[in-house]
């Protein structure tokens, strides 16, 4: 495998610019400086998104020139890494919230069960994707926070059947992922990870939806 798996690439012509170098004067030198320094001030202090920074990465790592445009949102194999690892740091952050404010002890155990297990995947995603040269979220991502927020909004019953409800759904969708790109995916190497992991995603969904039962039952 080269660098990032199966990149499509949108090749751009050169260009030459002729010209001459434009003389300014001290004053406007020390403008333009500050106004700079000012302008990377206010960009610091925004808060970057950890997938958002991990696209850029892997972006950077294909333009060897000027002449090529990467499109990585193209290319399968990294966009299922990226977003797998940004799953796995969304389940920890959200297996902790459980067990802290989980409204039966089923609750808390299958938060605790998601936070060791997605923990372990995380694991394994981070070495999967350093072996292909993918760039992966390492902190939890502004939709995953706006997830936990509004889980941590609730309590009691409320807590326990919103968390459920959430593990069924997010299990569900990663089943279908893992399920395509064991199939669909050209890299033997991910393809057989994702079929390795299928059967421990769908014992996971199995504990959400009984979790999801009982929650519904005490809402009655």
């Amino acid at each position: 495998m080269k660098n990032l798996i199966n990149i499509k690439s949108i090749l751009i012509p050169a260009l030459f610019i002729a010209g001459s170098f434009l003389v300014v004067s001290c004053s406007e030198s020390r403008t333009n400086t500050a106004d700079s320094n000012a302008d990377s001030r206010d960009a610091a202090s925004r808060d970057t998104d950890s997938k958002e920074v991990a696209q850029q990465e892997n972006i950077a790592k294909m333009a060897s020139d000027d002449q090529t445009i990467v499109v990585v949102e193209n290319d399968n194999d990294a966009k299922f890494l990226m977003d797998v690892a940004e799953m796995q740091l969304e389940e920890i952050s959200l297996g902790k919230l459980a067990q802290q404010k989980g409204n039966t002890p089923q609750v808390k155990e299958l938060g605790k069960m998601m936070e060791a297990a997605h923990t372990k995947t995380l694991t394994e995603v981070k070495a999967l994707a350093q072996s292909k040269s993918v760039s992966i979220p390492t902190t939890i991502t502004e939709d995953s926070q706006d997830v936990y927020q509004k889980l941590n909004d609730k309590t009691g019953n409320d807590f326990g059947k919103a968390y459920s409800d959430m593990m069924v759904e997010h299990h569900e969708d990663a089943i279908k992922l893992f399920e395509k790109i064991s199939t669909d995916s050209e890299d033997t190497d991910i393809k057989a990870w994702a079929a390795q992991k299928l059967p421990g995603l769908r014992t996971h969904l199995k504990h959400a939806e009984e979790s999801k039962k009982q929650n519904d039952e005490l809402k009655s």
